[in-house]
Parts: structure tokens; sequence; C-alpha cells
């Protein structure tokens, strides 16, 4: 290894450290949002090797946010890409340290994939800058599927290079099929993402059929066929859980969570249109370049002479384009998400920090002058110093923090089911009585397995059913009513009466 490898190397397991440390400090190492916990259901779930087990008695009061009950079965909403990774988590007793192991190693590869299409010192500084991101951090201590899909599209973009367009040892029948496994597997994790993601590579491909010669177009239709092999299970998933190939799981939950314009499409009056898009788009960078690279509104600053460093770049346009082609698809979608950052374009953020890195580079006259000695450089250096300390020192604390307790959400809604009092109450079944929101209820399902088996179930409060109904289903548990706002008291019947 090169110097500048280890050096990366040296990154990535900083990240992975980093990613842990965030998981357990900030987050907690539990669920905070309806997705975490569905993820976390369903990996139990594929863990246990079912995709699907029986509905409880009284499904709506027993829910799990965005896990479904259809024809008498229980299943999550989403694809099984993610969840079966976390599954492996689960059964090697580390499901805290899976997403931190993904972005160390979503770090090396971003610095394989500046040092193959633009220079080794770019390779190096976006790995550094994406090791810092606010964005990057984020979702590395969460329990969400974006870096697993981020791995995924890491892969494809270097396969696909390798295959086609730069110089490399591997035997091109490997790059083709790590290429077609990664974008197939993307596919069976994140949909919409892995269109978007693909784009450019279609329209790369169509010119290589187009003009290239037989081995080269052999490749490209390797690719395609590996590819839609395995994206073809997402239909065998769905008919799996739903006995149909083309019933979407989303419309399950809500019956207007599908992908296009018009009535149905949304929960906006009149359907999901091109103003909603454009308004999606803009409060997603809004958020974009404050999380970006945690420089406030100043993210952009070295992207435009990024673009101009690429210019005779075809590659580098080609990875470039991926950020445009993802937001751009995602303008389909009826609904955003900032909490984490703009996360549906989380798998481009590559993009972002390569032509940042890119950028500054050209910018500080690398490598035509001495470095570091002329005023350009001096200056340039100057102002990326500035920004990565404003980072370290204002931004990312204060943004990480913000990130603590995230809904109401926090380790210590666990604590009073771990005194004594409350092991000597158990096997019991709670009803957790609503005092704010929802996530009175949902903190707590970190306690609780999808057969409802462990030595706590809860309930969203009773929606109509008696303590006798509740009693008479799990005749073995004791019935206690719970009210969050006394979290060390438990009541045997309502709480007054």
């Amino acid at each position: 290894m090169i110097r500048t490898d280890r050096l990366a190397l040296v990154l990535s397991l900083c990240t992975i450290t980093a990613g842990y440390l965030l998981a357990n400090r900030i987050f907690e190492c539990i669920p905070h949002i309806e997705d975490e916990m569905a993820f976390v259901w369903q990996a139990q779930v594929y863990a246990h090797g079912e995709i699907s087990i029986p509905s409880p008695p009284h499904p709506k009061i027993l829910m799990t946010p965005f896990v479904v009950d259809y024809g008498s079965q229980r299943f999550s909403k989403y694809p099984p890409g993610w969840s079966v990774v976390l599954a492996i988590g689960y059964l090697l007793g580390a499901r805290d340290w899976v997403n931190p192991l993904l972005a160390g190693l979503a770090v090396w590869l971003t610095y394989r994939l500046g040092q193959k299409v633009f220079s080794t010192a770019v390779g190096l500084l976006a790995a550094y800058l994406t090791s810092l991101s606010p964005f990057f951090l984020m979702l590395s201590g969460s329990l969400l599927s974006h870096n697993w899909s981020l791995l995924l599209s890491l892969a494809l973009t270097l396969a696909w290079l390798d295959t086609f367009v730069c110089e490399t040892k591997v035997p091109r029948w490997l790059t083709s099929t790590v290429a077609g496994l990664a974008l197939g597997l993307l596919a069976l994790t994140r949909p919409l993402t892995a269109l978007g993601i693909a784009l450019p590579f279609f329209i790369h491909g169509l010119v290589l059929l187009s003009r290239r010669g037989w081995d080269v177009r052999r490749r490209v239709l390797l690719i395609g066929v590996i590819t839609l092999l395995i994206s073809s299970l997402f239909l065998l998933w769905q008919f799996a859980v739903t006995g149909n190939l083309f019933t979407n799981p989303y419309t399950l939950w809500w019956s207007y969570d599908k992908i296009g314009f018009g009535p149905g499409f949304g929960h906006q009056q009149g359907g999901h249109n091109l103003a909603w898009s454009l308004i999606n788009l803009k409060r997603s960078l809004e958020t974009g370049w404050q999380d970006f690279m945690g420089w406030g509104h100043l993210s952009w600053i070295f992207l435009p002479f990024g673009l101009f460093a690429i210019r005779r770049n075809l590659p580098a346009w080609l990875v470039g384009s991926i950020f445009i082609s993802l937001a751009a698809v995602y303008m389909l979608y009826w609904t955003t998400s900032t909490t984490f950052g703009p996360r549906y374009y989380f798998e481009s953020f590559p993009c972002v920090s390569l032509l940042t890195a890119a950028g500054f580079l050209w910018l500080a006259g690398w490598p035509r002058t001495k470095p570091w000695r002329s005023a350009r450089s001096i200056i340039a250096t100057g102002l990326l110093a500035f920004l990565i300390i404003y980072n370290l020192v204002v931004y990312l604390p204060t943004r990480l923090e913000g990130m603590k307790g995230l809904y109401g959400v926090s380790r210590s809604d666990l604590i009073p089911f771990l005194t004594e009092e409350a092991k000597a109450m158990a096997p019991a079944i709670l009803v957790v009585h609503i005092q704010d929101t929802w996530t009175d209820y949902g903190a707590l399902l970190d306690l609780q397995n999808p057969w409802l088996t462990t030595p706590f179930i809860f309930t969203f409060g009773q929606s109509g059913v008696s303590d006798m109904e509740l009693q008479a289903d799990f005749p073995n548990r004791r019935l206690i009513h719970y009210y969050p706002d006394e979290p060390y008291t438990f009541y045997e019947g309502l709480r007054g009466k």
C-alpha cells in the first residue's frame, strides 16, 4: 500500500469508530423514527428465517409503525435488501455496528473512486471531507438503510468504470458481475434510488451498445441480465407477502404512498404535481447545503471550481451526473425527508465530496504550482481550514446535539422496565396511554420482539378493546396500565378509578 492508501485506511477506521460513538451516545443504539422501527422489526423476522408472521389479535393496538397486517399476515412495507443485512448484525450480536462498518467501507471506496477518476489527492481529500460531514455521520449512527445503498452505489460506479472506462488488472467479466450484483441488490434495497443511480449508466450503456464492438456489448448485456435477475426477486418478495406480484406494500399502509403525479399520488390536494416536486427539491437542498459539509450555506463554495476542473474529464462527468439524476428521480415522489439531512440524495453524496475536493485543489493550484507556497494556495487552504474548523467546533456539535432524544425517544424511556419492581411483574402486557405523541408508545418497542414473547409487550392505547378482551388474548400475562408521565408507576386498572 502506498502512503495515501494507509491514510485512507486510517480514515476508514476512524469513521467506523465515530459512527459507533454516534450510534451509542447520540442515538443510544435504539430506533427513533418509524422507518428504523420497521427495519428493526423486519430484521428480527429475517434473522429468524421468516419473511412474515401471523398477525396478532387486535393488530391495530399491537402495531409497529410501517409494519402491515394483510391477509392475516404481518410484514414490513419496506423492500427486503437492508433488513437482510441488518439481520446478519442481529445473528452476530452486532446490530449497532452494521452501519458504522458500512460507513468505514464507504469512505474507503470514496477514496478509491476519487483516485480512479480524478487523482489520489482528490480521493484522499474527498474521503476526509466525507468522514467529517454531518450528513454522512448522522446516517452512519442511525439504523436506516442509506449506508448500505451508498456502498452498493459506490461498488456499481467503480465496477462500471473498471469494465468500460479505466485500465484494470481485474478480469472484465468479474467487474461486470460486480456491477450487476450491486445494482440488483440496490433495487432490492431502495428501488427508486436504484433508478436514479442507474440512469447515467443506462444512458452510457446505450451509447456503448450502439458504438462499440461485441466484446463491450456482451459486458453491457451481462450487467443488464444480472441486474434483472436479482431485481426480479423484488416482485417475488411482493408475491410472497401479499399474494400478488404487483401489490406495493407501501400502499397497504397509506394508499397514496406511490410514485408519480396526479390524484391519488401523495396526500396533497389534487395529488402530487411538478410544483410540489420543486418545493420538495428546494427544501431538500436548503437543508443539504448546511449538512453536506457542515459549512452552513457555504457547502457549495468549491463546487463551481470542481465543475471547471473536470471540464475535460468525461468519467468525472459520468460520476458527477449521479447527483442530478437522483435528485430528478426523487421529484416523482410526493414527500421529502430532512430530519437526517436530505437523505433521499444520500447515495449521490460522493459526487459532492469529490467535486468539492477537486474544486479546492484546482483553486489551490495543485499540482501545477509548488504546493502551499503561492498566495492562491495559501488563501484556498486558509479558507478550507476555516470551514473545517467551523464544522468541527460549531456546526457539527450543535447538529448532533439536536439529534439527541429525537422525537422524544430516549433510552431513559426504557429504564422503568429494568427496575426490580417491573421485572417482578413479567410477563406482562402494558396498555400505554398516550400523553403527548405516538412515540410515548414507539419508544418502548425496542423491548418487544415481533412474536410478542418478550417479558413485556405493549399496546397502543386500547381503541375500544377492553381489559377483559386483552386478558383473554394473553391469559398468561399480567395486564398493567402505563402512563408515560408517571414512568415508574404501574396501575392494575385505569388511573383515577
